[in-house]
C-alpha cells in the first residue's frame, strides 16, 4: 500500500492513543507485523514553543520502521511552521489529529472540534501540506454529534487541500469511546473520495478487521484499543487476511516474556520510576484473562521498582502453568 509517495509493508495499522503508543509499545507492534505505526498526539504549540517534554514525543527509533508523527493544533501558521521543523524527523508521514474527543483538547479548539470549522481543516491541511515534504494525513471523527455528521465533507476538503490519506473513526465526539462505531460513514468517506481511506473503530480481533474492510471497501484499518495488550493482534489479522489460522491464546510464558521486555524498554527510556507507572496500564491490559489477575493486578499497582513487577510476573507465570 502506498500513502503518497510512501510504501508500506501492509494495510495494518497501529492508531495513535496519548501515553500508550511510545517507541517501546510501537517496537512491539511492528514486530509483530503492524504496516504503520502512529506517536501520541503531539502539540504542535508545544513544538513551537521548544517544550523539551512535547520534543520527547516527537522522537522515532531507526528500528521502528515507518512510523506517522502526529500534531494537533488549530492554528495553521504555527501548524506550518512546526511541520517545517518535522522535515528532518524519522517519521514518513506528517498525520494531522482532527478526532481526539477529550474535552482538555476540544475546548481550546483542537482536536475534533476541528470538524466544526471546516472552512479553517481546509486552511490548516493546505498550510501544512505546502510546508511538509512528507505525505499530510488527517484523522476525523464521524461528527461531533449526530445531528453534525460531517466526516465526509472534512474527508472533501483534507482532500481538495492536499491530504493524501484520511483515516475515519465511526464514532462522534459526543460517543466518546462508548456505543458502537458506525462503520457505514466509512464507507461513504471512501465513496466520496480518491485518496486512501483508513478504518477505524471496534477493531478487537483478526474477524473484525475482515469485516471492515468487506463492509466499507476501506483500504486500511487502524487498531487502537484492540491492540492494548495484545501487540500480537497485528500478526493475527494478516495471517487471517492471508487464509491462514492464527492460534490468538498467547502462552503465558510468551506473555510474560513481553511484559518484561516492555517494562525494560521503558524503563531504558524513561528511567525506572516512570518506567514502572507507565507500565501498570500495559499489565492490566496484558494479563486480562489469566489466573489470579485481579490480585497481581492490585499489587502491581503498587509496585514502585522494576524488580518487584519482574517478581510479580514471575508469580503470576507460576499460577498459569
Amino acid at each position: 500500500m502506498k500513502i503518497g509517495n510512501v510504501t508500506l509493508d501492509n494495510n495494518i495499522f497501529l492508531a495513535p492513543m496519548a501515553g500508550i503508543t511510545d517507541i517501546p509499545f510501537r517496537l512491539l507492534c511492528k514486530e509483530q507485523g503492524c504496516g504503520l505505526t502512529y506517536t501520541e498526539m503531539v502539540s504542535a504549540k508545544g513544538i513551537y514553543y521548544n517544550d523539551e517534554k512535547t520534543k520527547m514525543l516527537t522522537a522515532v527509533d531507526g528500528s521502528e520502521g515507518k512510523v506517522a508523527l502526529q500534531i494537533f493544533g488549530s492554528d495553521p501558521s504555527i501548524m506550518a511552521n512546526v511541520t517545517e521543523r518535522l522535515n528532518d524527523s524519522d517519521a514518513c508521514i506528517i498525520d494531522i489529529n482532527m478526532g481526539c474527543p477529550t474535552p482538555k483538547i476540544t475546548k481550546n479548539g483542537d482536536g475534533c472540534a476541528l470538524m466544526l470549522e471546516p472552512d479553517l481543516v481546509g486552511k490548516i491541511v493546505r498550510e501544512v501540506s505546502k510546508a511538509s515534504v512528507k505525505p499530510v494525513t488527517v484523522k476525523i471523527r464521524k461528527g461531533w454529534d449526530e445531528n453534525r455528521v460531517n466526516a465526509v465533507e472534512i474527508a472533501k476538503i483534507a482532500e481538495e487541500n492536499g491530504a493524501a490519506a484520511v483515516a475515519v473513526h465511526g464514532r462522534t465526539r459526543e460517543q466518546f469511546y462508548s456505543g458502537k462505531a458506525d462503520w457505514s460513514i466509512i464507507r461513504q468517506v471512501k465513496e466520496s473520495v480518491s485518496i486512501p481511506v483508513i478504518g477505524n473503530g471496534d477493531i478487537f480481533s483478526p474477524e473484525d478487521a475482515k469485516r471492515m474492510f468487506d463492509e466499507t471497501n476501506c483500504d486500511a484499518v487502524m487498531i487502537g484499543r484492540g491492540a492494548q495488550g495484545n501487540p500480537w493482534i497485528f500478526k493475527g489479522i494478516i495471517k487471517h487476511l492471508e487464509g491462514y489460522t492464527f492460534n490468538s491464546n498467547i502462552s503465558p510464558e510468551t506473555k510474560v516474556n513481553i511484559m518484561k521486555r516492555h517494562m525494560r524498554m521503558l524503563v531504558e527510556l524513561k528511567g525506572e520510576k516512570c518506567g514502572v507507572r507507565e507500565m501498570r496500564k500495559h499489565i492490566a491490559w496484558y494479563i486480562k484473562g489469566m489466573r489470579n489477575a485481579a490480585r497481581i493486578k492490585e499489587r502491581v499497582f503498587k509496585a514502585e521498582t522494576q524488580d518487584e513487577v519482574y517478581g510479580l510476573l514471575d508469580e503470576l507465570f507460576e499460577c498459569n502453568m
